[in-house]
């Protein structure tokens, strides 16, 4: 039982993971902020506005033993949210594991041995919906095999990687694809170990049997069921049939989830509390198929950071259901069912024949590079949001029953949510400094770190497995920075396919449509210019969310603007100069991390710099509305939250804004 949780510092998120425990949190699930999880420590400019927002900062092994600050190691179960620094952050754990048992006065390496817990390391999904990938995907796929085969061998109690439909479903991905896109990447990870060498292959069942799954479970509670039934029959028979593993316990199917947040709502947000426990069923009531963890989003987690009372009402829902009910008292309730059965037949075959043409496109690597996979969420994503436009899928509260008493509980928006301090990220900034100057003062400690770094590097050319050298990093305070930078000179970086040239849009611009007034009134304002109406969706900062993004920029096109959108983690210098260069007549910027009160305004004063301050801004995002009303204050025309679901009453708006900036009647 966990609830995901982290932010500010280390010493804040020490306190709130101690109060956790002590209300009966079983586990921890830890969420690291935007820095951490792309490589950058906090003085980075390209930190400047995420450091603390997401997540807790950890720039080096003294942060990490803040963080677990008299939460002995080894008798934790501790999950860590962590995919392209991944390999970092357990060598972090471990060390601070060995350092904590040095202090209790007890064996290092059998503490070592104990450390059970799961390192997220899925890549594939990152290029996919998170967007906090570094490197290209081969030697991603390499630090992924390498931590599987050390763990293999010496943390014999850790998942190396967690294979995350999660984030796919938050993508748009149907059922299908969830299932499909999943065992398409524990494919390519399984065959890249196999292809190492690394592991005997008399324990390849040791491999098999680390692998773990962290997947998503929506409303729709009868298909989110059947999908886990689903997934437990192809993994069975994927690594039976495929790896030759004969242990029924190694292929058993193992899974911890987080429900659904794509569907929570800012509109009536008490009607995400029945919407988290629906969803909890669905991975729970069927045995056969049940999570072995469970962590529930908060009733508020639209509207921003979630506070400790939310995060225990989430707690409390898992107790409930645990120790209250009879859930946990019978074999499974649905064996002989005809009707889940169908539906379970029905998903595997279509999670089939998805493999079969992932496969020939080369597999899940090959087809992240080829664009096809993000593109096919992209469209699947736009079809859904067509489906709750029209009222064909409804969001009780969004688009029916939308009438509403006053809520108590939002009544005072401004203490809804936890807010973090704005001293955090200097603070944190200063202490990162302060930390290579002392370390880098005494002449050992420079010289352990500077050969620390050079054998990482030697190591990475080599093809040499890469744990070594990152234990010994840490073990020489080197910084989450310095770490990656070191493998960005060796591997390069990765700017992944956005999806959106390749998607398909939603259709349904017939006469009278909305989406053909919109059209029509984009074309007539473009021949009143002279010139196409042209509009920048970006995104600045390190939010790799991109869904949103997607969504306005095909949107847009069906609407008949010309879009320029260049994917993820923009500078604001970046997004100024492509408004410039592409002479744009609106910039459209989208911002779910938080950062927006620092982001924002730098590129409003750099359009002015530049010249162009006429062009008007737009803004979307997670953003509570007194930042909201700053925003406007500071001179962005129109802000957008997640209340704002009917995409085309939006491009209307847009083309409104464009009109009175260029005083067009």
């Amino acid at each position: 039982m966990r609830t995901y949780a982290g932010h500010s510092s280390a010493a804040a998120s020490n306190a709130l993971y101690r109060g956790n425990l002590a209300k009966g949190q079983t586990g921890l699930s830890v969420a690291f902020d935007l820095p951490t999880q792309t490589g950058y420590d906090p003085d980075h400019p390209l930190a400047r506005g995420e450091v603390g927002k997401v997540g807790v900062p950890i720039s080096h092994v003294g942060d990490l033993a803040a963080l677990f600050d008299s939460i002995p190691l080894r008798e934790m179960n501790t999950s860590m949210t962590i995919n392209a620094t991944a390999m970092w952050l357990l060598a972090l754990y471990q060390v601070t594991a060995e350092e904590q048992a040095t202090a209790a006065g007890e064996d290092p390496p059998a503490w070592v041995r104990a450390l059970a817990g799961t390192t997220q390391n899925d890549i594939i999904k990152e290029y996919l919906s998170r967007g906090t990938y570094i490197f290209p995907p081969a030697p991603s796929l390499r630090l992924i095999t390498d931590m599987i085969a050390y763990t293999v061998r010496e943390l014999p109690r850790w998942n190396p990687t967690n294979i995350c439909s999660y984030h796919l479903q938050e993508a748009g991905a149907t059922p299908v694809q969830e299932l499909a896109f999943a065992l398409a990447t524990a494919i390519a990870v399984l065959d890249a170990v196999k292809a190492s060498g690394q592991v005997p292959e008399e324990r390849f069942g040791d491999v098999v049997g680390r692998i773990s799954f962290f997947v998503n479970a929506g409303v729709r509670f009868v298909e989110e069921m059947c999908k886990m039934r689903a997934f437990v029959r192809l993994w069975d028979e994927l690594t039976r049939d495929r790896y030759g593993v004969s242990d029924p316990m190694a292929r058993r199917f193992r899974y911890g989830v987080q429900v659904n947040s794509l569907g929570l709502t800012e509109v009536q947000p008490e009607n995400n509390v029945q919407r988290i426990v629906l969803e909890m069923l669905g991975v729970t009531l069927s045995k056969d198929a049940r999570a072995r963890a469970v962590q529930l989003p908060a009733w508020n987690e639209a509207l921003g950071l979630p506070r400790p009372w939310d995060q225990q009402w989430s707690l409390r829902m898992q107790q409930v259901l645990a120790f209250e009910s009879d859930l946990l008292e019978y074999g499974d309730l649905f064996t002989g069912s005809a009707v889940v059965e169908g539906k379970v037949a029905e998903l595997v075959a279509g999670a089939k024949a998805e493999l079969a043409r992932i496969e020939e496109l080369g597999g899940a690597l090959a087809a992240v590079e080829s664009g096809y996979l993000k593109a096919a969420l992209v469209a699947s994503h736009a079809e859904r949001r067509r489906r709750i436009e029209a009222g064909e899928e409804v969001v009780v509260g969004l688009n029916r029953f939308e009438t509403t008493e006053p809520n108590p509980l939002t009544a005072d928006l401004g203490t809804a949510i936890q807010t973090v301090d704005p001293g955090v990220e200097a603070a944190a900034a200063d202490a990162v400094r302060r930390w290579r100057e002392n370390r880098d003062a005494d002449p050992a400690d420079r010289a352990r770190a500077q050969a620390a770094l050079a054998r990482l590097r030697a190591d990475a050319a080599s093809g040499a497995n890469l744990m070594a050298a990152s234990l010994e990093c840490a073990r020489a305070k080197v910084t989450t920075g310095e770490w990656t930078q070191a493998l960005r000179e060796e591997f390069g970086e990765y700017r992944a396919p956005t999806g959106v040239t390749g998607s398909v849009g939603v259709g349904g611009a017939e006469p009278g449509s909305a989406l053909a007034e919109v059209r029509e009134r984009v074309a007539r304002t473009s021949e009143e210019l002279g010139e196409k109406l042209r509009i920048l969706v970006a995104k600045p900062g390190l939010d790799g969310h991109s869904n949103g993004a997607e969504q306005v920029a095909v949107r847009a096109r069906d609407a008949g603007f010309e879009v320029i959108y260049q994917g993820i983690r923009l500078t604001p210098a970046q997004v100024v100069a492509a408004a410039v260069a592409e002479d744009v007549h609106l910039v459209g910027i989208s911002i779910l991390s938080g950062s927006h009160m620092e982001l924002v305004p730098e590129i409003l004063e750099g359009l002015r710099e530049a010249g162009a301050g006429d062009v008007p801004v737009i803004v979307g995002g997670i953003i509570p509305e007194s930042d909201a009303a700053a925003l406007r204050r500071a001179g962005v025309a129109k802000v957008f939250t997640p209340k704002d679901f009917g995409l085309n009453e939006i491009m209307g708006e847009l083309v409104d804004v464009v009109r009175r900036s260029r005083e067009l009647p």
